[in-house]
């Protein structure tokens, strides 16, 4: 274009659109990128599903490479293949715990560098290679589209796309998600919440959440971080490892220096609780299963040889009788229970005495010094007289290793007595109650804002747990004994 026409244009665009900016005109053609980037995007959403096709093809690459330039690294490539493998079976144990799962791992490494050494002599294309490697990559990649871990991961990957959206359905508008981790039963991520938001938002919106997840009623937990109040722990369960009855693999403490194995967590990690000089207050309705946390702590306190126990059962003997030959003492009645808890308080003040006079602060269980627990079932039903020993058992019991473990369906202050048993009792277990206020009779006040909600719980033996180790609130169930019959060792 001439300068004298450049001239005339500019002027005629000066007077049609004065000194406003012209239009910008989009051509509408198509954009080779455009394609591309789709591409990309499809490829990186099925990422995981593609991911032996991509193994074959990056070793086919490098095959190609080193065949035409260093042929001559076969045997290192031996090396590195064997080294591969055995790192493989031997260090995994950390990242993949389960054998046939390392064994897996293991092969692959062992057969993809097997080809990469052959394609690097022969060449990649030479005689029946590529089959072998299309036909392996077939064959290998079948377990890892099965595997049920791997499908959870991509499945959670792509909820957490979405989690933006649902954030904003829910009532938690700028929240992200920080970090996630896939388990044996569903997955858990960490969630910064906006600002002025806290865990008490998110507890209010979890059956929204549920929706927003299209997760089965019931699944999500939502628990505080320690770290951070805007931050809260969301918990999903795909699948409950609390659906059945679990068998009591049998007790592992020796001692009651070790901590008893309760049941598992919802990520199957074991509950672990210490009853040396802690007491202990089990509670929840008819046919929740006390008498069932009883039985397993007896099991377990039945192992130890620097225990002795003595029982009180106010069922006329019905729940502790089949341990008889393993108590040393048992009381059925509440006279019976009165003079055992006297005897107990002149225990007490006998040992109180021997570590004055040994200047020792606390009475070291062992085999010839034992432990002193006392278990009672339905302690609502003690008298006052007995109730009056119990409060001096609780008071006083911790230094000379004297341990008290009720069971009640309701720790009301009068059920409990007018004394301190109940505050001492820093270790409480309750199981499924009828009403949302008994979730702090049992537990202790305030708990139930904290997310404690054992009047939710559905099944015999769950138990939401809280001791002085523990601050957040989560499920758990307690194993079941095969048998209740024994004899001390």
């Amino acid at each position: 274009m001439r300068r004298r026409d450049y001239r005339r244009a500019r002027r005629q665009l000066r007077r049609r659109y004065g000194t406003r900016t012209a239009p910008v005109v989009l051509i509408d053609e198509p954009y080779p990128g455009a394609g591309l980037a789709a591409a990309g995007r499809i490829l990186f959403r099925y990422r995981s599903e593609l991911a032996p096709f991509a193994l074959a093809a990056t070793a086919g690459l490098v095959a190609l490479f080193l065949h035409t330039r260093h042929p001559g690294w076969w045997p290192g490539l031996i090396v590195a293949t064997v080294l591969g493998t055995a790192a493989v079976a031997w260090l995994g144990r950390r990242w993949l715990p389960r054998l046939i799962e390392r064994a897996y791992a293991a092969g692959v490494v062992f057969a993809t560098g097997t080809w990469v050494v052959l394609a690097t002599v022969y060449g990649p294309g030479a005689g029946p290679l590529p089959k072998v490697l299309g036909l392996g990559t077939i064959v290998a990649g079948v377990p890892w589209w099965w595997h049920r871990r791997r499908r959870a991961r991509v499945q959670v990957e792509r909820t957490l796309e979405a989690w933006p959206e649902v954030g904003e359905q829910v009532g938690l508008a700028g929240s992200r998600v920080m970090s996630a981790l896939v388990d044996a039963w569903g997955w858990r991520a960490r969630i910064a919440l906006r600002k002025g938001q806290t865990v008490a938002d998110a507890l209010n919106r979890l059956p929204a959440l549920e929706s927003g997840l299209g997760t089965r009623p019931g699944a999500l937990r939502i628990e505080a971080d320690p770290h951070r109040a805007d931050h809260v722990l969301l918990r999903v369960l795909n699948r409950d490892p609390h659906a059945e009855p679990l068998p009591w693999p049998g007790g592992t403490a020796r001692s009651i220096n070790e901590p008893a194995e309760l049941g598992i967590y919802e990520d199957a990690g074991p509950v672990r609780v210490s009853l040396l000089r802690r007491h202990g207050l089990i509670g929840g309705v008819a046919g929740s299963g006390k008498s069932g946390v009883l039985n397993v702590v007896l099991a377990i306190l039945t192992g130890c040889r620097d225990v002795v126990l003595w029982g009180i059962d106010l069922k006329g003997g019905m729940e502790l009788q089949p341990w008889g030959r393993c108590l040393d003492r048992l009381a059925t009645t509440p006279g019976d229970a009165a003079e055992l808890l006297a005897d107990a308080v002149r225990v007490l003040d006998a040992r109180a005495a021997d570590l004055a006079r040994r200047g020792a602060r606390v009475w070291e269980p062992s085999h010839d010094r034992p432990a002193l627990v006392i278990v009672v079932d339905e302690y609502a039903e003690l008298d006052d007289e007995a109730l009056r020993y119990a409060d001096s058992l609780a008071r006083r019991g911790r230094a000379p290793a004297v341990t008290l473990l009720a069971a009640t369906q309701r720790p009301t202050q009068d059920a409990m007595g007018n004394g301190a048993v109940r505050s001492q009792m820093d270790v409480r277990i309750c199981l499924r109650v009828c009403e949302r206020r008994d979730v702090d009779l049992v537990l202790g006040q305030g708990m139930l804002a904290a997310g404690w909600n054992a009047h939710t719980l559905d099944a015999a033996g769950a138990i939401p747990r809280r001791a002085p180790a523990i601050r957040l609130p989560a499920r758990r169930r307690r194993t079941t004994p095969q048998s209740r019959q024994g004899r001390r060792r």
